[in-house]
């Protein structure tokens, strides 16, 4: 009986982990690095450790889906594949609505609100006694992505380094293609334009099923810094959400944010 009650405290656990962290959203590029002229192409992926498929999302959710270049030209990709002609850093930018809409029951909304580290619900549903109520959310996506064409030990501009006025925004201090590779990887996350700070930052490995490799909570200047990872493909994420008050549809606002990007071996 004993033995019972474990297996199924275990299949609870691991259903509630599932529902906390199959919200992981990304750009993923044909390839991280081009030659020039080459064609960018793309898949809009969802998924967690247990599962990762293409995202489902309708393209009329999409409202800002672009490549900006090194001198700052942006193109639009909701068109479909684009040539990259002029050498160095690309950052793919995607924006959605936020008429995506999620019902959880009490527990699993819970266990997602501590998956993801999102205190404000949590704080919220506890002062107002609805730790017991089952949760509402309306949420959007951010997704970027750096891509390089071109020698990878060319100069990256600071252009991939600077926000673009994204509503949750991952913001690298440092480029992972420069040279030499810097030792550390500071990300700044910008809410709304400015520093989050409390925010919970997740690397995952794209190379091995989204394996969590680290995570952080940002500082007060909003800065969550992991070590370099030594090469291959990666996703850092970030969700965050705020308490509606005058809203009917739903009880918090959620941001889903990413940016993926490859490390030279």
């Amino acid at each position: 009986m004993k033995r019972r009650i474990t297996a199924l405290v275990l299949l609870v656990a691991l259903c509630l982990s599932r529902d906390g962290t199959a919200h992981a959203f990304w750009v993923q590029p044909g390839d991280f690095w081009l030659n020039p002229r080459a064609a960018l192409s793309w898949t809009l992926q969802v998924g967690d450790a247990f599962s990762r498929q293409p995202s489902p999302i309708p393209a009329h959710r999409i409202t800002r889906f672009e490549a900006i270049g090194p001198a700052g030209n942006a193109q639009d990709l909701r068109g479909g594949a684009i040539r990259l002609a002029e050498p160095g850093a690309y950052l793919v930018v995607l924006e959605t609505d936020n008429r995506a809409y999620s019902h959880q029951s009490a527990m699993r909304f819970n266990a997602y609100l501590e998956a993801e580290g999102l205190t404000p619900a949590l704080e919220h549903r506890t002062r107002t006694h609805r730790m017991h109520a089952d949760g509402f959310e309306r949420y959007s996506r951010v997704a970027k992505s750096i891509v390089l064409v071109g020698p990878r030990n060319r100069h990256v501009p600071d252009r991939v380094l600077r926000p673009f006025g994204l509503r949750l925004e991952i913001v690298p201090a440092v480029s992972p293609y420069a040279m030499p590779r810097p030792a550390q990887f500071p990300l700044r996350v910008l809410y709304a334009g400015d520093p989050l700070p409390g925010a919970l930052v997740k690397l995952m490995s794209l190379d091995e099923d989204l394996a969590i490799a680290d995570e952080r909570r940002t500082n007060a200047a909003g800065v969550a810094t992991f070590a370099m990872p030594n090469g291959g493909s990666w996703l850092v994420s970030v969700v965050w959400t705020q308490p509606l008050t005058n809203a009917t549809d739903a009880d918090y606002e959620t941001t889903f944010s990413s940016l993926t990007f490859g490390v030279p071996r």
